[in-house]
């Protein structure tokens, strides 16, 4: 299958934060893109200069010329600018849209109606068809090629704009298609779920210093056992129930852990979190 790039396309990231870097440092060392064809717009010129500076990408203050030179634009933006930024560039446009471009959002509960809204006002059904818009969540470790990603394509979207950007994905991990309606479990789970292994790794960091370890000890310590346990659910393919009771030995030191976690309800409490940021993404909605 060729590349992106082997298709001579342009690929623009409307804002320079930290997941516009982990999609551009991630399809840089896949290959997807050549630094050549990739570019960067943002107010903020000091993240521009680092965009240049540590990946070679051509960077600018516009928007509207972003939008109008790239044949993939990917509007790396917070949910609460999304507005300003899409209107910005509609009234720009118009109802001129002469070449097929793909737009794609990663804005946290910002659903595909309300970017058509914005996008399509002034458009004709012609013009709409050349636009197509594929709303993504991804997460932070695609900086490091193990992001994992949830996307939804509208009606405009063709076989082929969808495996374009499947491929962009997949380089920085893997990647699932959903019924829009489900990405607001998935931000929760997958777009939010690395802040929740850092809150435990944080959690047990601080628990081995507590019971007199070195603090670069317990680091070690911490980061090495997550990373073998997720090898052994990986290689073993079985579940993490039955994984943790096998570790658990009656009346040992894994069972005396557990009942403090149980009588707090810190299973419990996970859920609750993870249902309070799917609800946090439906109300971004409006």
């Amino acid at each position: 299958m060729s590349s992106v790039s082997e298709l001579n396309k342009k690929i623009g990231f409307v804002g320079a934060g930290n997941m516009g870097e982990a999609f551009v440092g991630a399809i840089i060392k896949a290959n997807i893109f050549s630094p050549s064809m990739i570019y960067v717009s943002d107010i903020n010129n000091r993240r521009l200069d680092i965009f240049r500076s540590n990946y070679g990408v051509s960077v600018m203050n516009d928007n509207i010329k972003l939008f109008s030179e790239c044949d993939v634009v990917i509007f790396a933006v917070k949910p609460q600018q999304i507005d300003q930024v899409l209107s910005q560039i509609a009234k720009q446009e118009g109802c001129n849209i002469p070449d097929r471009k793909v737009i794609v959002s990663i804005a946290a509960g910002i659903p595909l109606r309300k970017i058509e809204d914005l996008l399509y006002t002034s458009l004709d059904e012609k013009s709409r068809e050349k636009l197509p818009i594929i709303r993504v969540m991804p997460n932070t470790p695609a900086l490091v090629l193990a992001g994992m990603s949830g996307m939804s394509a509208n009606r405009y979207a063709v076989a082929e704009d969808v495996r374009n950007i499947r491929t962009i994905l997949e380089a920085m991990g893997r990647v699932i298609e959903f019924k829009e309606e489900e990405l607001d479990a998935v931000t929760a789970l997958s777009g939010s779920g690395p802040a929740y292994v850092f809150y435990l790794i944080e959690s047990m960091i601080e628990g081995g210093i507590d019971a007199g370890l070195d603090p670069g000890d317990a680091a070690v310590l911490t980061i090495t056992t997550l990373k073998g346990a997720l090898a052994l659910i990986e290689q073993q393919n079985e579940s993490p129930e039955l994984l943790r009771r096998r570790v658990t030995s009656p009346g040992g030191t894994t069972e005396a852990a557990f009942k403090v976690l149980e009588n707090n309800r810190v299973k419990e409490n996970i859920i609750k979190a993870i249902a309070a940021a799917a609800k946090r993404s439906k109300e971004l909605r409006s």
